[in-house]
């Protein structure tokens, strides 16, 4: 059998807005509304997300639609020039750290730091043994 609309789902969807607004305000004004922390806001948003997913109801991006919310994700970011300034003089600054490291490693007869994301003597991924590391292990083994 067929359902019917009736009552509030007969209405369009603007009167439907308008009532359901009406409902949040009131509930803002006597102070029962809940008010989310970004925290609980995160942890819903997630649920919300396996819950659709489980369902099989959750939006696949093609490809496309991936490298368009990428690339309008970027210029909103480069659109910021004070972040991009910020972002530009820590990667200076991390330049120069390292090279004033590698000065001082080749002084004391070891090898450069080379690479992105290199951190001295430690692993770039607390699990995985960086080149680094080996690099430094091979060195003290022919030393």
């Amino acid at each position: 059998m067929a359902s019917s609309k009736r009552g509030f789902a007969s209405m369009d969807l603007d009167k439907q807005r308008l009532i359901s607004s009406k409902g949040g305000k009131a509930s803002h004004q006597k102070g029962n509304a809940h008010e989310f922390t970004s925290e609980e806001a995160k942890i819903a948003g997630s649920k919300g997300g396996r819950a659709a997913h489980e369902k099989g109801t959750a939006h696949e991006f093609t490809a496309e639609e991936a490298r368009e919310a990428g690339r309008r994700g970027g210029e909103l970011v480069s659109a910021d020039r004070e972040h991009m300034a910020q972002i530009g003089r820590k990667g200076g600054e991390a330049r120069a750290q390292n090279s004033l490291r590698n000065q001082a490693r080749s002084q004391e007869g070891l090898a450069p730091v080379t690479g992105m994301g290199s951190r001295g003597d430690r692993p770039s991924h607390p699990t995985m043994p960086s080149t680094t590391t080996i690099t430094q292990e091979n060195a003290q083994a022919l030393a």
